[in-house]
């Protein structure tokens, strides 16, 4: 676990640097956040030389989160799919970002991401992967995100 909350605070430190100063604070993810994402099946690193260099959640659906989308649609609502979430790497790892997606679609042709609208660079790599801009949702704390779907053929 100490080796994911590394990780952890390594991508807070990288959301920092790039302007991105409102998401994952306040302790946010927890020991207890990730512990969650193990139990439900979905927590998972990625190891390069045996240490570990990222975290990510991969989740089934229904997302709750997700069953209200404004100012956009789901490109198809009516299908299972599988969620993305708390995608956290060290800054000196590169492709990250394919190699998760490229695992999670291996598992999954529908899946869904969001992110805080400060977030640039995971816009931008979401975005560059495939993924469709498809509204607006809400946390259960009331926080915004931009959401993305992407169903690969």
């Amino acid at each position: 676990m100490a080796s994911i909350m590394q990780v952890t605070e390594a991508a807070k430190g990288i959301m920092r640097a790039s302007g991105n100063m409102h998401q994952w604070t306040d302790g946010y993810p927890s020991e207890a956040v990730i512990l969650s994402d193990m139990e439900k099946g979905g927590g998972y690193v990625v190891e390069e030389d045996s240490r570990i260099v990222a975290y990510f959640a991969f989740l089934t659906s229904p997302e709750p989160t997700y069953a209200k989308i404004y100012d956009g649609e789901w490109l198809d609502d009516m299908q299972s799919y599988h969620v993305v979430h708390r995608i956290a790497s060290f800054p000196d790892t590169h492709g990250i970002f394919s190699s998760i997606m490229d695992f999670c679609f291996s598992k999954d042709s529908n899946i869904r991401i969001d992110t805080h609208r400060d977030n640039r660079i995971m816009q931008h790599v979401i975005k560059k992967y495939g993924f469709t801009y498809c509204g607006i949702i809400y946390l259960a704390s009331g926080d915004e995100r931009l959401a993305y779907q992407r169903i690969k053929e």
